[in-house]
C-alpha cells in the first residue's frame, strides 16, 4: 500500500500525484486500487454544495464520493465502488452500530483502538477487491488522505496507519508526503520552511516520509533538493520535484523521469514483472508520452460554454470538462471551455452579468 499525504495547504495536488503514482504502477503491469479518505462526519458527498467542494462524482454502484475518485478512474481505467471512499461519519456509523449490536461485549469504546481498528479492517478489506474487471487483487493500492497533516479530524486515521510502522507491517506501507515549496516573489528565492514543518508534523504524527513530493511553480534546483532532504531526514533522491506543467497528464512523465517507480519497487518489494507482460501493457509509457505531447500540439481552437447553475466553481464540472478534453484530443482540436452562470443569463440578472454571459455563449462554437 502506498499512502499519499498533504501538508502546507489543502488541494496541493495529492490526487494527481496518487493519480500519476498508478499510472507508472499499471504502466509497468502491476494491478492497482485506490482509496480515498475524507475525514469529514458526512456519510458521503452526496449533500455536498458544489460551491465548497466541486462536483459530487457518482460510482457505477451509485455511490456519491469526491471527484478525485473520478480522477482515479480516468487515469487508471479502474471500477471503484463506494467503500473505496472512507468518511469519518462511515466509520463511526459503523463502530456505533456495532457498539449497539454489543459485539465489543461491554467494553468502553474509544477512539483508540475501536476508531483506529475498524479504518484499519476497512482499508485490509477494501485494498484487496479486484477493481480492473478481472478476479485478480490488486497488487498495489494507492490510498490519498484527505486535508493537510496535523488537521484534527484527521488524527484517528493517522493514528490507523501508525500501525503499519510495526516491524511486522513495515514493508507493507510506502508513506508519499506532498507539500508546496513557495516562491514569494518579495524574496526572489524559493522558501522551504512551510515544507520543514510539515514534515516535522508527519514525523510527530508517527509516520516516516519515504518520498517527499514538493509541489512548485518552477523546477528545483539539485541545491534546494539537497536543503530538503538534510531538514526531512531523508536521501535527495527521495525528494521529489514536481513542479507546474502544461497538463496533468505529463505528471506521470516527471515522476517517471525522477526514478520513482523504481523506489517504490524496491521498498515494497513488489515482485519481478515479465519483460513481455510490460510491453503488452496498453496504456504504457510511450504511449502516455504521446498523449501528453498530443495534448499541447494542436493550434486550433474550439470555444465551448458551459452553461451551469455552479458555474463560478470549475471543479463543479470537473468530469464534463474532462471528457470535453478527451474528445478534443481525438478531433485534434484545442478546447477552450468558457464557465457561465445559468443565473447570468436571467432577465432578472445584473446588467453586465447578464450581458457579458450572453456574449460567453453567442461567441462559442
Amino acid at each position: 500500500m502506498i499512502l499519499v499525504t498533504g501538508g502546507v495547504i489543502s488541494g496541493v495536488g495529492k490526487g494527481i500525484i496518487s493519480s500519476s503514482i498508478g499510472v507508472l504502477l499499471k504502466a509497468h503491469g502491476y494491478r492497482v486500487s485506490a482509496i480515498k479518505i475524507d475525514p469529514y462526519i458526512n456519510i458521503d458527498a452526496g449533500t455536498f454544495s458544489p460551491f465548497e467542494h466541486g462536483e459530487v462524482f457518482v460510482l457505477d454502484d451509485g455511490g456519491e464520493v469526491d471527484l478525485d475518485l473520478g480522477n482515479y478512474e480516468r487515469f487508471l481505467n479502474v471500477r471503484l465502488t463506494r467503500d473505496n471512499n472512507i468518511t469519518t461519519g462511515k466509520i463511526y456509523q459503523q463502530v456505533i452500530e456495532r457498539e449497539r449490536r454489543g459485539d465489543y461485549l461491554g467494553v468502553t469504546v474509544q477512539t483508540i483502538p475501536h476508531i483506529t481498528g475498524a479504518i484499519f479492517e476497512w482499508i485490509e478489506r477494501v485494498a484487496k477487491i479486484p477493481v480492473d474487471g478481472t478476479e485478480y487483487r490488486p497488487d498495489v493500492c494507492i490510498i490519498e488522505l484527505g486535508g493537510t497533516i496535523g488537521d484534527i479530524e484527521g488524527m484517528p486515521f493517522v493514528a490507523a496507519f501508525e500501525k503499519f510502522q510495526r516491524p511486522a507491517y513495515r514493508d507493507r506501507l510506502m508513506t508519499v508526503h506532498a507539500s508546496l515549496i513557495i516562491d514569494p516573489k518579495t524574496t526572489g528565492e524559493p522558501k522551504t520552511k512551510p515544507m520543514q514543518n510539515s514534515v516535522r508534523n508527519l514525523r510527530a504524527s508517527g509516520l516516516i516520509p519515504d518520498l517527499l513530493m514538493c509541489r512548485s511553480e518552477k523546477p528545483l534546483s539539485k541545491k534546494l533538493k539537497e536543503k530538503i532532504a538534510a531538514f526531512g531526514l531523508v536521501e535527495p533522491e527521495q525528494v521529489i520535484g514536481v513542479h507546474d506543467v502544461s497538463n496533468i497528464y505529463k505528471v506521470p512523465l516527471l515522476l517517471h523521469q525522477q526514478n520513482v517507480l523504481e523506489m517504490i519497487i524496491n521498498r515494497l518489494q513488489l515482485p519481478e514483472i515479465d519483460s513481455n507482460t510490460i510491453l503488452s501493457v496498453t496504456p504504457n509509457m510511450f504511449q502516455w508520452t504521446h498523449l501528453s505531447n498530443l495534448f499541447d500540439s494542436f493550434d486550433a481552437e474550439v470555444r465551448i460554454a458551459l452553461v451551469g447553475k455552479y458555474a463560478r466553481i470549475k471543479d463543479s464540472y470537473a468530469s464534463v470538462e474532462k471528457a470535453l478534453q478527451h474528445s478534443a484530443i481525438h478531433a485534434k482540436r484545442k478546447i477552450v471551455v468558457v464557465y457561465v452562470d445559468s443565473e447570468h443569463l436571467e432577465d432578472s440578472a445584473e446588467a453586465t452579468n447578464h450581458r457579458e454571459a450572453w456574449d460567453a455563449v453567442k461567441t462559442a462554437e
